[in-house]
């Protein structure tokens, strides 16, 4: 059990900046399975709530070390968190989903409710960025459609080498899955057992070394889609093994691909039932 005095400097502000500053390694994460079991404490009174507290208030967390201490509390960088949903900024060379993946650290960390949070979408193993987790069935339901009928937004950062002549453009390719060779291979052109690819990028920012940021959308989802496709129309992912080159990733000292999943937003143009107060919202991280 902790026991904290809150401090003048606190005086007004929410609990959980007050807690996560003041006891070390509790994340937001902890910090709301601890609030949602009703183990905090404020004058006395047990409350399951992120209120506002004011100086000289008593606050009792009942929380044990070990949840502080633990390699999965400690793994998991929370970007937003609600009775919903779960917005984790994965880190490099770790895969979704499978054994001692980023849902693995989720479900230890949340093993004491009821539903385990489930991610809701993908990323690539060194590639890095915003995921989203479901942390009820029917927000899960709700989100995998959302995806489907391309109602949430998903952007991301590449650095890339080469300056684009066109600033902003939609590319429509297609693309074929070697599942032996673990790559996939695009065309121009349609082919037999290639599937067709949307990827629409916008140039950032352009810097002296021949590199480009780009923002970067894709309308359609497929294996290293936005990898590929980059690489096709001779702007490789700088760090990119399998589909950059080998000479620039040296030049530039990087190993593995500069992409990220920087920006998420809620568009939805149909109803969303327990999920419409994130309609229009945003979450993004800064840039790389």
């Amino acid at each position: 059990m902790k026991k904290l005095i809150v401090s003048k400097k606190y005086n007004g502000k929410k609990l959980n900046k007050f807690l996560i500053d003041n006891i070390p390694n509790l994340s937001f994460g902890l910090f709301c399975n601890t609030l949602r079991k009703k183990d905090i404490k404020v004058n006395g009174k047990r409350i399951n709530k992120d209120i506002n507290i004011f100086e000289g208030d008593e606050i009792l967390v009942y929380i044990s070390d070990d949840l502080l201490y633990n390699k999965y509390n400690l793994n998991l960088d929370i970007k937003y968190e609600d009775d919903n949903i779960l917005v984790i900024n994965k880190p490099i060379n770790i895969e979704v989903t499978g054994e001692n993946s980023l849902t693995t650290i989720v479900h230890k960390l949340y093993e004491n409710c009821i539903y385990k949070p489930m991610p809701c979408h993908r990323l690539d193993r060194n590639t890095t960025g915003l995921i989203i987790f479901a942390k009820n069935e029917k927000a899960l339901n709700i989100l995998l459609e959302k995806f489907k009928k391309h109602e949430i937004e998903k952007h991301y950062l590449a650095l890339v080498y080469g300056i684009p002549n066109v600033k902003s453009q939609k590319i429509e390719s297609y693309l074929f899955k070697d599942n032996k060779k673990s790559r996939v291979y695009i065309s121009d052109n349609f082919k037999k057992g290639y599937v067709k690819i949307i990827t629409s990028y916008t140039v950032l920012e352009t810097y002296n070394n021949n590199t480009s940021l780009l923002d970067v959308q894709i309308e359609t989802g497929k294996t290293h889609q936005i990898r590929a496709q980059l690489a096709h129309i001779g702007y490789p992912i700088i760090g990119d093994g399998k589909y950059g080159k080998n000479e620039i990733n040296k030049l530039f000292g990087k190993k593995f691909q500069t992409l990220c999943s920087y920006k998420i937003k809620f568009c939805f143009s149909t109803d969303s039932s327990i999920l419409n107060y994130l309609n229009n919202f945003s979450i993004s991280l800064d840039y790389m």
